[in-house]
């Protein structure tokens, strides 16, 4: 009997519903309940926003569906930049720290530097069912030719999660994303094994979505958002370095279990998607200025770029709307280019938090063949830090 699990993030709750055997359960838990990052002492910089959340940026919307079918344990996260409503497109730009992966709609970016419609986040075989459940969703949700051509190409991204789910079955349909999309919403965000992030692993610890934002000030009366989403399943163990202690290597043990000699649970490099966002009026070059910070964001954490780790990031701004057909000039703003330092330091400590805070929420797990992955220790963290003499009380 086929046996599926559904989350949908609402502006305070985090919906689960089961169907096993015909019959339907659910259960609620405030998105946002589990640890994070910040709750163990984790000494962290800058000033986040009042959700510390991509949800920071006004108009952001999230949504996740996750699945488990079987061996299967994946999942799709959908994030909407300006609002499932919108029509207008988003300035934005893409960097590839390491390109062994795939973001779709990256060569539309770097030609028009805009993208319109959502941004889906999966496991690397269910690319295929999140695109076409962004076009069905198009399709259900407008009318207008020039909004769905728009639309023709999404951005979909993925990171492979094999080591725990049954990823040859196939079980993500366009239908699972149609849901993420109708589930998305402003508000909390829910991390780890959520959505996109079901089976991801990183560092050898279970890991999955995470996020976080900063507040960016230019003297006393402006300010913009910087919010970032990541899906962390990159890393190896004794590169992981948290608030600058050998986290990694200080955690020897709580290695994952193999499903089978041939293949590891989540061991390995991975890769990691990282989205940000940001309401700072920016053009496409300096929107790919941004995305290349995210680069340090992730070294920080001890992530390297390891040659077979799909490391793509893509930045866009919700202060410049652009839209398609009319044939009118589109009036851009734009921070002046020597002026970005604030920004890339909003960047950098945002995705350093993101990921921290999804390998956080991150919980044991047992998949695919009995395979397993620990949850980050916290315990043994604050013990670490302590020792080091850097836990924030």
């Amino acid at each position: 009997m086929r046996e599926t699990m559904t989350t949908m993030k609402t502006s305070r709750n985090l919906i689960s519903i089961a169907l096993a055997g015909g019959l339907a359960f659910a259960s609620a838990a405030c998105a946002q309940d589990a640890p994070r990052a910040r709750d163990l002492g984790i000494p962290l910089e800058g000033e986040t926003g009042p959700l510390n959340a991509i949800t920071d940026v006004t108009g952001i919307e999230v949504g996740h569906l996750t699945l488990h079918e079987g061996d299967a344990h994946t999942g799709v996260t959908a994030i909407f930049p300006r609002g499932r409503e919108a029509t207008d497109g988003v300035a934005a730009g893409v960097f590839s720290f390491n390109g062994t992966g795939e973001m779709t709609g990256t060569h539309l970016i770097d030609e028009f530097g805009a993208f319109f419609g959502p941004v889906a986040i999966t496991g690397t075989l269910g690319v295929g069912a999140a695109r076409d459940g962004i076009l069905q969703w198009t399709a259900r949700n407008f009318d207008d030719p020039t909004v769905r051509f728009s639309r023709v190409l999404p951005v979909v991204a993925e990171t492979y999660d094999g080591g725990l789910s049954d990823v040859w079955s196939l079980p993500l349909t366009p239908e699972h994303v149609v849901e993420a999309l109708d589930a998305a919403e402003a508000g909390p965000v829910a991390e780890g094994a959520v959505g996109g992030g079901t089976g991801m692993v990183c560092y050898y610890f279970k890991c999955g979505i995470g996020t976080s934002s900063r507040i960016v000030r230019y003297g006393e009366d402006i300010a913009f958002t910087v919010g970032v989403l990541v899906q962390a399943n990159h890393g190896v163990r004794d590169q992981l370095r948290i608030a600058g202690t050998p986290a990694g290597r200080e955690i020897g043990d709580l290695m994952p279990r193999r499903a089978s000699q041939a293949e590891a649970a989540g061991e390995g490099d991975g890769s990691i998607i990282i989205v940000i966002a940001t309401d700072a009026p920016l053009l496409p070059d300096q929107l790919r200025r941004l995305a290349r910070r995210a680069t340090i964001g992730m070294g920080r954490t001890g992530g390297q770029g390891d040659s077979s780790s799909g490391d793509i990031f893509l930045a866009f701004t919700t202060a410049n709307p652009v839209s398609l057909g009319s044939g009118a000039p589109l009036d851009y703003q734009s921070i002046p280019g020597e002026a970005l330092d604030p920004l890339f330091d909003g960047v950098v400590q945002a995705t350093e938090e993101a990921i921290l805070n999804a390998l956080v929420a991150g919980e044991d797990t047992t998949g695919r063949g009995n395979s397993h992955v620990y949850g980050l220790p916290h315990d043994r963290v604050r013990e670490i830090l302590a020792r080091y003499g850097r836990l924030e009380d």
